[in-house]
């Protein structure tokens, strides 16, 4: 994925990096150089982003309680 560097030397951080990386607005990014010249961008936050039952945890919405689908 590449993006353009704005006159300011700002960035886009592409949309799937963003959601593997749990980056929101307001996260804090922290850019790391190697050795051979590559860059490794990470979530300063450190928040693990929700797997994919985690985002489906509460969804349900309200229903029949258990003694009412036993019955």
């Amino acid at each position: 994925m590449a993006t353009t560097v704005t006159a300011k030397g700002q960035v886009t951080i592409p949309k799937p990096i963003q959601d593997m990386l749990g980056i929101v607005p307001g996260s804090k990014v922290d850019f790391h150089c190697a050795a051979d010249g590559s860059v490794l961008l990470t979530c300063a936050d450190r928040k693990q982003p929700a797997s994919r039952f985690e985002k489906l945890h509460g969804h349900a919405g309200k229903g029949l309680d258990t003694d009412a689908i036993m019955a």
